[in-house]
């Protein structure tokens, strides 16, 4: 085989063509392949080794479409820091939905492949820099176990862009099960479009949700789902300290993958209010903010369904609010449950959520490493810190040792310890480091950190340097969306 065997299937396009636009990536100069995932090629059941790096480039850079592929850019809007605005893929252009042989279905989408319908006055560009790092960041988290969106590969273009300064340009290929997100049923919503919407839930409900299909009220079964596959993302990202930085409407997935990897990043002293994005000036989606974001987010969704939830009006409004407002009672219960893990707690006490409470409290009045302080407690002082020799932390760990000792299976609570705490995260500092080696033509510190990267829960001799967090900085560490 001397070409890539793809299983193009593109389901998408068979809902009404104004949910998409047919658009082809604009060529570029020079493709030159910089880096590729064959961990995920093989999930994909694609076979890339061997293949000629001339052929993969010019492949994943567009300029040569693989047959059955069908190009298109997908309509969306979305509320964008709160403010409702027309949007779509201003920037990425998906080329088809391959199926894997166990009949799994993955949309392949390239990132920065140009203008398409929806580019209002961008380039639809992308940098190496911002393509590279979602790559880093986005493997992190399928290794974290993390519902999340994957990189298969990135492309040098041999172009320029423009952003600051100019930048060397790229292209992503990102994966997903799909690309809907709550953004694409507010801009039939917006339009009154009841057919279009109609077609979007079944679409989805087939795609993501097939329990539902015989469900009496499917529409309000379906904001229910949602609910609880949200709840379970953002969970996942409290428990390692992720923080997305742009939780906008139209970067919430249906499938409930973490999407659109762009002003975000892991947290090192643990503070709930922690913000790194250099647009969110008021903290609108900092660390403690996104359960609340996600539930805002929900509503926005859930308004889309109204007209099919009752006739009267007034009723639908009830019933979907009624579905929203469980958010709150079921967020708690599985952030206890989550927290519990992280601590070993296998049984249930009232005593647990003062004791979880009261070490977030010193970690956050102690500036504690947010990952190391879970690590320490689960290897039992492997990071040397001294904080950790504090009394208040002694006192606080006698307590917690008591409880632990309630449950009767110290080893079991270590093995839930270490499912729960990663000893490694894609640290801010060396994800940076990495890059800018990678933007001056190495690979060499992206292609480790990616190895270091893909075991994260593993305790290692090893990984010592990649645990530190970074040094004080009088410049606090801001992340950018990259157009």
């Amino acid at each position: 085989m001397n070409k890539i065997d793809w299983n193009f299937n593109n389901t998408y396009l068979k809902l009404p063509k104004d949910m998409l636009s047919e658009q082809k990536p604009e060529s570029v100069k020079n493709p030159e392949l910089i880096i590729l995932n064959y961990n995920l090629s093989e999930d994909l059941d694609i076979n890339l080794k061997g293949l000629d790096g001339k052929y993969l480039a010019s492949v994943f850079s567009g300029n040569s479409l693989p047959d059955g592929s069908e190009a298109i850019s997908m309509a969306y809007a979305g509320h964008q820091f709160g403010n409702f605005t027309i949007l779509g893929d201003g920037r990425a252009i998906t080329i088809g939905e391959h199926f894997n042989q166990r009949k799994q279905g993955y949309e392949i989408q390239f990132k920065g492949s140009g203008k398409t319908k929806f580019s209002r006055n961008g380039d639809g560009k992308a940098a190496l820099g911002p393509m590279l790092r979602e790559y880093i960041i986005s493997e992190a988290m399928y290794y974290l176990n993390i519902p999340t969106t994957r990189s298969l590969a990135v492309i040098k273009t041999g172009e320029k862009v423009k952003r600051e300064t100019e930048l060397d340009g790229a292209i992503l290929t990102r994966v997903a099960t799909s690309h809907i997100r709550v953004g694409t049923f507010q801009y039939f919503a917006f339009k009154k479009d009841e057919t279009s919407l109609k077609n979007l839930v079944n679409y989805t409900v087939n795609k993501h949700f097939p329990s539902l299909k015989n469900e009496k009220n499917l529409y309000l079964n379906l904001i229910g789902e949602l609910v609880d596959k949200q709840i379970d993302l953002i969970i996942n990202w409290m428990r390692v300290g992720f923080i997305h930085g742009v939780m906008n409407t139209d970067n919430m997935a249906l499938s409930g993958e973490t999407i659109d990897y762009g002003p975000c990043a892991f947290m090192d002293i643990y503070d709930p209010k922690t913000v790194f994005s250099s647009i969110d000036h008021f903290g609108r989606y900092a660390y403690y903010n996104q359960p609340t974001i996600a539930k805002w987010n929900l509503a926005r969704f859930a308004e889309c369904l109204i007209p099919f939830l009752d006739k009267d009006k007034n009723k639908a409004i009830e019933l979907a609010t009624n579905k929203i407002n469980e958010f709150d009672s079921k967020y708690e219960k599985k952030w206890l449950k989550m927290m519990r893990g992280k601590l070993g707690f296998i049984s249930q006490e009232k005593s647990d959520e003062v004791l979880i409470l009261d070490l977030l409290q010193w970690m956050h009045i102690n500036k504690a490493d947010y990952t190391n302080t879970f690590c320490n407690l689960t290897y039992e002082n492997i990071i040397n810190d001294k904080i950790f020799q504090m009394d208040e932390f002694f006192n606080w760990k006698d307590r917690w040792k008591k409880r632990l000792s309630e449950d009767k299976n110290i080893q079991k609570s270590k093995d839930l310890m270490k499912a729960s705490n990663p000893v490694l995260i894609p640290r801010n500092y060396l994800v940076e480091e990495a890059l800018k080696y990678a933007e001056d033509g190495n690979l060499d510190k992206i292609k480790h950190l990616l190895k270091i990267l893909s075991n994260p829960y593993k305790m290692q001799s090893s990984i010592t340097s990649y645990q530190m967090p970074p040094k004080q900085s009088k410049i606090p560490y801001k992340t950018y969306c990259g157009t």
